[in-house]
């Protein structure tokens, strides 16, 4: 209120822009007014307009702008700000528009129409830039029907001397049109053609070109037939560096570019990194990084350059240097990297070091025989000084090592055990423990690692102390050696009096569960081997949770949240399989990051997670379903329509032991209609093993709403999987609309909408494990040989042993375990080994041989299940891909 007592004093003082500046800045930092303040003060700016003072004036137009979306009867300045259009001062008529745009309707804008197709011709640049401007942003917030009328004034002002207005005329020109595939098309071609004297409408070009080749590639062609790609091959060559630059980095983006294609963007990149100014360094070594992630033999001819660039003054530009180095150093250059980023890791802030954490732990699993000297420099980097982030970083490294290397686990281990002996993170502590835990009885030498927890019975807080009692135990559980389970009573016997009560109650439960108290009271004897035997087997069922921790957490969460306990909660319902998240912004894998780490096998490593959205929340909302539960599965969405049609549709898949519910998300992108009653009518006559339907319509799909239509097909038999395609069709009611006002036509007609067909495969009936085992091959052994099949098959399709078990990976939809799914480009043999859930539950693992034979590859495969016919099934699915 004191910022507003202060507009109050406008008409007092005369340094009215003293009092205006702050007042602005503190609305752009975020700071709201009420809508009562807003209008007070909006009226009290309004009183302004009689100023001449330049400045003044330029803060008035901007005040009038932030308050536009909050204060009242805002549409009073129309009259003020259409005199000032008029007027002779270029300042006001180009500040006037933008305002004038910015607060009127689309009924408005007809009126002063006349007014913003003489400024888009006008030969001052900044009216005629404020004027198209103005038209990008009525198109972007529905008011556009009228600048679709402008594009004979909009095509004169590609011709306008100034770069400025070039560039703005090219992006409205492209929005009238972006709904038009074949205008856009002859747009940019035209001007490819003729050429754009600016180099920011040029740089502008180049982009639209490259989405154009993005949408119009198809497998099996080639970039250098397709005519554009020859315009960025030539904007290499132009004599603008911003142009050069953005050229490269088109074809850098390009889908499936192949390395002969991407090589003349690299040379110019290259050129780049010896450039004088630091942004321009910058920018090539970061497109350079991004090009790693997923090709680095394209890279390796600049890495001379980089190496120079691990010296550079800006610390930015040094760390994409060693990260992109680590990417396409060779296996003998490893050493060398390693020493000099050892020497610059204490320069650099934690965000840049948890960057090279990634790269490293991504180099260990390219070169896993090198993995002992990086393991060294991750072991020297925790005894560094970092924060959480860091530390965290490295530990996840640690672990992901650990499963893509089993022979590293015991260095891991060790470095892990110094960790935790100067561990200010409780949290990573415990994680350490748990892990210790864990792994730590099955390794060659199991007592060594005891030391390490015992110290944190007495040095560590609660948390920790109750984390260690578990670690502890576990060892107890997991060995038979007598001596070594005296050991760990003995050290426990000290916690059963601990001041904590979780603690104590750990220390407690462990000792009785285990047959430890013999060894802490020495008043009985200690149980002979066989008791001992059926006292851990009785621990670790007691412990055993027969489903993923997060899907217990989710659906614990959700059970008390509905407030319904009626029913016991009950844990054998929750399902086995992972939960399929969507991230809220779809980004590029290459743009996700800064860096572009999110593209290699370490994706998500030490980064922050985006936020995520259950896939299943909304069909367990809707009341005709929410009596179902979660579902078995749901698949991420599937497009059923082109990206630019009338009308766009994507499909949910949720599977149930009894139903499968189709969630289709609709949208409407015609802004002259309204759809009423939308339904999607599914033929599942080519799909076997459904039966009855139930439909839940959308009651309307308004222009650009998304709306949310479900189809539930019950399953006839359990045992009779739905495999096939579902043929849909998009049915409704269709009222025409007036874009201006929003209002529909009494009287519709129906209508309908042809879908692309939806397939039903094994991978969409099978999902993803929520935990991997610890070990497959205990995983497989307790699965038994009774549900086992075996075959072989020739995969005539493959040259190489990487395709193959991409191929068969995708088809079956399974996981790999124990890092099986990295295959050496050159190999000529390779074993993968696959889990998954089938639906509704069926626990599937699966031992693939890869042979590269002269003509093709060689399968050797043997399935095993809880189903035999969910064996079969598999089986049969790869040779009828065959």
């Amino acid at each position: 209120m004191a910022m507003v007592s202060d507009e109050r004093a406008l008409a007092k003082y005369k340094d009215e822009d003293m009092i205006m500046s702050p007042l602005l800045y503190l609305v752009g930092q975020g700071d709201r007014l009420t809508p009562e303040e807003a209008t007070e003060v909006f009226f009290s700016v309004t009183k302004l307009f009689q100023a001449n003072q330049p400045s003044l004036r330029r803060l008035v137009y901007l005040a009038i702008k932030e308050l536009a979306h909050t204060a009242e009867e805002v549409i009073i300045v129309t009259n003020c700000l259409t005199k000032d259009i008029n007027s002779d001062v270029d300042m006001y008529r180009a500040n006037a528009t933008r305002v004038l745009c910015k607060i009127t309707d689309a009924q408005m804008v007809q009126q002063i129409e006349r007014y913003l197709k003489q400024e888009i011709v006008d030969k001052n640049p900044v009216v005629a830039s404020a004027a198209l401007v103005s038209g990008q942003q009525l198109i972007m917030h529905n008011k556009g029907d009228v600048v679709r009328r402008w594009v004979n004034e909009v095509t004169q002002a590609l011709d306008h001397k100034s770069p400025m207005v070039q560039y703005h005329a090219l992006a409205l020109l492209y929005l009238i049109k972006q709904h038009d595939r074949l205008a856009v098309s002859k747009l940019v071609q035209s001007m490819c053609q003729q050429g754009a004297r600016s180099p920011m409408a040029t740089v502008l070009l180049v982009r639209y070109v490259a989405r154009i080749l993005s949408e119009e590639v198809t497998e099996g062609t080639e970039y250098k037939d397709m005519p554009f790609f020859g315009f960025l091959e030539h904007c290499l060559r132009h004599r603008s560096d911003i142009v050069m630059y953005e050229a490269a980095r088109a074809i850098a983006l390009l889908p499936n570019v192949s390395p002969a294609e991407l090589q003349p963007a690299v040379s110019v990149l290259q050129r780049f990194l010896v450039q004088s100014r630091p942004a321009v360094r910058f920018a090539a070594i970061r497109t350079l990084s991004m090009i790693a992630s997923s090709m680095p033999l394209a890279v390796t001819s600049c890495n001379a350059d980089m190496e120079v660039l691990i010296s550079d003054p800006n610390r930015s530009i040094a760390t994409l240097a060693i990260t992109t180095l680590l990417r396409t150093g060779s296996e003998n250059s490893i050493e060398r990297l390693l020493k000099q980023i050892q020497n610059f890791l204490c320069e650099i802030s934690d965000e840049f070091k948890v960057k090279i954490v990634v790269a490293i732990h991504a180099l260990c699993i390219k070169y896993p025989s090198k993995y002992y000297a990086l393991m060294n420099f991750l072991g020297n980097a925790l005894r560094e000084e970092g924060g959480y982030e860091f530390k965290r970083a490295i530990v996840e490294a640690y672990l992901g090592l650990m499963n893509k290397i089993p022979e590293s686990k015991e260095t891991c281990l060790s470095h892990l055990c110094e960790f935790i002996e100067d561990c200010e993170h409780a949290q990573l502590s415990t994680r350490v423990l748990h892990l210790l835990g864990k792994e730590g009885p099955h390794m060659p030498e199991p007592g060594k690692y005891i030391r390490y927890i015992y110290n944190r019975l007495i040095l560590e807080n609660a948390v920790v102390r109750a984390a260690a009692v578990s670690a502890l135990a576990s060892f107890a559980a997991e060995s038979a050696s007598e001596s070594l389970r005296k050991s760990v009573a003995i050290l426990l016997r000290q916690s059963l009096m601990d001041s904590d009560d979780e603690v104590r109650d750990r220390a407690v439960f462990f000792s009785q569960k285990l047959g430890l108290e013999a060894y802490q009271k020495k008043a009985t004897a200690p149980p002979g081997p066989e008791e001992v035997a059926e006292l851990q087997e009785d621990t670790k069922q007691g412990m055993n949770i027969p489903c993923p921790v997060p899907n217990l957490e989710v659906e614990l969460t959700r059970y008390l949240s509905s407030g319904i306990f009626d029913t016991p909660f009950d844990m054998t319902k929750v399902s086995k399989a992972a939960l399929v998240t969507s991230k809220d912004s779809e980004v590029s894998a290459r743009n996700e990051s800064l860096f572009g780490d999110s593209t290699g096998p370490d994706a998500g490593l030490g980064v922050s997670a985006k936020a995520q959205v259950d896939l299943a929340e909304e069909v367990m909302a809707t009341p005709e379903f929410s009596s179902f539960g979660r579902p078995f599965k749901s698949c991420p969405p599937k497009d059923l329509t082109e990206a630019e049609t009338e009308y766009t549709a994507k499909v949910i898949v949720h599977l149930y032991e009894a139903h499968v519910i189709l969630e289709f998300i609709c949208v409407n992108t015609l802004n002259d209609q309204l759809l009423e009653d939308v339904f999607i009518q599914v033929d599942t006559s080519d799909v076997s093993g459904l039966g009855g339907m139930t439909i839940v319509p959308a009651p309307r799909l308004a222009y650009g709403e998304p709306s949310r239509s479900y189809v539930c097909i019950d399953r006839t038999e359990v045992d009779e999987y739905p495999l096939g395609q579902l043929a849909c069709t998009m049915k409704f009611s269709v009222k025409d609309m007036d874009p201006t006002t929003g209002e529909a036509d009494e009287e519709g007609y129906e209508d309908e909408y042809g879908l692309d067909d939806l397939e039903l495969d094994v991978a969409t009936l099978m999902a993803k494990p929520g935990e991997l085992p610890s070990s497959f091959k205990s995983a497989w052994e307790a699965l038994g040989p009774d549900n086992e099949v075996a075959d072989s098959f020739m995969l005539e399709q493959h040259d190489s042993i990487s395709s193959a078990v991409t191929a068969v990976m995708d088809l079956l939809g399974m996981t790999a375990c124990d890092g099986t799914d990295n295959v050496n480009d050159r190999a000529r043999g390779h074993i993968l080994l696959l889990t998954g859930v089938f639906v509704p539950g069926v626990q599937v693992m699966v031992h693939a041989k890869f042979v590269l034979t002269s003509e093709c590859v060689a399968l050797e495969l043997v399935l095993r299940s809880e189903l035999h016919a969910v064996s079969e099934l598999l089986a049969n699915s790869i040779s009828g891909s065959d």
